[in-house]
């Protein structure tokens, strides 16, 4: 059966396999199905990756009605470790010179799994699966075998000799010539390609939401914010009233889950809204000095960006609803910080916590005739001290905020 192509889409994946790898060729994939004689052509560079979002790509290339043709390139590219084995399951795999393929024994977090049978077991589950798509696509299995067992790689002319890939393309001309005429076979039906003479060709990048999920989905990364996110939240709760490092733990650890791929990507952005809503709510409460409304901006920001990305869905938020939303947030806050430039003795009288008045949460001890205190005030808690006797829960007002201790003066206040 022809296959004629009209249009070859570009996809570039110059990164490690993450979920914002996972869900751009989704996307761009699922969107060229919709286009009729349209051909992918993914642009892989990648030093590897996640093994759970590796066996999402091969399925969703598997699940393909179109063929998804691979191309390792430019020159000193690479697909190693999870790179190979997406390649291994392109219905087209091609190399630019001077670019290499293999290195896929699979490792935990930068070095070799430790336990004996843990390692026999990822192994033999890998070099079953190259194995199999590799005798699928007509390649060499072995070849591909050995890329998990033993950390074989191959240059592309070795690979070509060995048939691990289907040939060697220096240009999009030349890789288009390569493919004219060549006969594929994609969910157990066979087709021939066939271009026609005015071929379109598109390169789509990732969008702005996968550009910033890239940065944060590589392992490290997301590792560490998951480790500050955990700190930040355990300082909160051993020093509790400011609220700021719990906001930005919890901003840390929704990004991580994402990451991990233990949120969804579209439950993880909604979490991310309504924190970044919380945070500036918080922010008219609490005195953060701006640190709460930067945390709410920055989760309004990535959750937005991150929003209505399933393969059910086709809707988006325009990018010019995002930022102006987001310049309307700006501008209201520039503004309060304006008047309260404009305005210091109101600026004092905002942040001075005399008179103010509030409660008593926690007693500390005694201190000669001074008894020392924690209270609750404007919504902070606060050191505190005054020489009369106090009990847990007893209304009290700020006579004095010490500037050099940070320390408040308090009396009982009289409702």
């Amino acid at each position: 059966m022809d296959m004629t192509i009209q249009r070859m889409v570009l996809l570039e994946v110059e990164a490690t396999i993450n979920p914002a790898t996972a869900n751009y060729l989704q996307t761009e994939i699922l969107r060229s199905q919709g286009e009729e004689g349209s051909l992918v052509i993914v642009r892989l560079n990648t030093p590897g990756g996640l093994v759970s979002t590796t066996k999402e790509i091969i399925s969703l290339i598997g699940r393909s009605p179109r063929p998804i043709v691979v191309w390792v390139t430019p020159e000193g590219a690479s697909a190693t470790s999870a790179g190979a084995i997406v390649a291994s399951a392109a219905h087209g795999l091609y190399m630019s010179r001077g670019s290499n393929i293999g290195a896929a024994t699979p490792v935990e977090m930068g070095k070799d799994i430790s336990e004996k049978d843990g390692r026999s077991k990822a192994v033999n589950d890998l070099a079953a699966l190259v194995k199999s798509l590799a005798e699928t696509r007509g390649r060499n299995k072995e070849a591909f075998q050995s890329m998990i067992s033993s950390a074989d790689s191959f240059t592309a002319e070795e690979a070509l000799k060995k048939n691990v890939i289907d040939g060697i393309a220096t240009s999009v001309d030349d890789l288009r010539a390569q493919l004219q005429g060549k006969l594929v076979s994609v969910q157990g039906k066979r087709y021939l390609l066939k271009f026609a003479p005015a071929v379109e060709v598109v390169e789509r990048p990732m969008d702005a939401g996968q550009r910033l999920l890239n940065v944060f989905a590589h392992p490290a990364t997301a590792y560490l914010l998951f480790l500050l996110g955990a700190a930040l939240l355990y300082f909160e709760f051993q020093a509790p009233g400011g609220y700021v490092m719990g906001s930005i733990g919890i901003l840390c650890l929704l990004v991580a889950g994402i990451a991990f791929q233990v949120l969804p990507l579209n439950y993880g952005a909604v979490g991310l809204i309504a924190a970044g809503l919380v945070f500036l709510i918080l922010e008219i409460y609490i005195t953060s000095y701006g640190l709460l409304a930067a945390a709410g901006l920055a989760c309004l920001t990535a959750g937005s960006l991150f929003l209505f990305r399933h393969e059910d869905g086709w809707l988006t938020v325009p990018y010019a609803v995002i930022f102006s939303t987001l310049a309307g947030v700006v501008g209201f806050t520039a503004v309060i910080l304006w008047y309260l430039a404009r305005h210091p003795s109101t600026d004092r009288a905002f942040f001075d916590l005399a008179q103010r008045e509030g409660h008593v949460v926690r007693i500390v001890g005694q201190e000669g005739s001074t008894w020392m205190y924690q209270v609750r005030v404007a919504g902070e808690t606060w050191n505190a001290r005054s020489a009369e006797t106090f009990v847990v829960g007893d209304p009290v007002r700020a006579t004095r905020q010490d500037p050099s201790s940070l320390i408040l003066e308090i009396t009982r206040h009289q409702a």
